[in-house]
């Protein structure tokens, strides 16, 4: 059984969708959330769903110790579902191509440090892009520079702003992330 560890900084609407879209999967499931935040409402929703979460320090807390977590949890892949921070080398290492992200526009247009969630969509608005999208990538070293697996475009309307871009961007989100996750890691991609 391949079993997911999901990351997230905020709400968690990308955690749910994720543990809905694997419920009953005979080869993937989640098996742990973790979160930097403590305020953060993943953990609400992961208590809702009977998720095993986790809050980290993560000034404090080691590399070794959220390894040790991970494997305690049985984790073969990490998902990072609104995390904002960068991945800890040396889990990058031991997790090397096992890590997903997904990012709310075109990489490498409007990413890096900095670019998430409505930042992007200020961004790809001021910009006057024509279009925007979804990537879905495997994580490195740095931000939103990983191995492209996937993207999704939709076009920038005349009276787009940037909530309406942002609740279009999401609807891609739900609808492919996990879709994308389980072909990965079943080698139909």
């Amino acid at each position: 059984m391949n079993t997911l560890a999901l990351f997230a900084s905020g709400s968690g609407s990308n955690v749910e969708n994720i543990y809905k879209y694997f419920a009953g999967n005979g080869n993937v499931k989640v098996g742990l959330v973790l979160t930097d935040n403590p305020n953060a409402f993943v953990l609400e929703r992961a208590k809702k769903l009977n998720i095993p979460h986790l809050y980290f320090n993560y000034k404090e807390t080691s590399p070794d110790n959220i390894l040790k977590t991970l494997e305690i949890y049985k984790t073969t892949h990490i998902v990072l579902g609104g995390y904002l921070r960068l991945i800890n080398k040396e889990i990058i290492r031991k997790y090397k191509n096992k890590i997903f992200n997904i990012h709310p526009s075109l990489l490498p247009k409007h990413g890096g440090k900095g670019y998430y969630g409505d930042y992007v969509h200020k961004s790809v608005l001021d910009g006057n892009d024509k279009e925007s999208g979804i990537t879905i990538h495997l994580v490195n070293e740095e931000y939103d520079k990983g191995k492209i697996l996937f993207q999704k475009s939709i076009p920038i309307l005349d009276k787009d702003t940037v909530s309406s871009l942002s609740s279009r961007i999401h609807k891609l989100e739900y609808k492919f992330f996990p879709q994308i996750i389980e072909k990965y890691i079943l080698n139909k991609l």
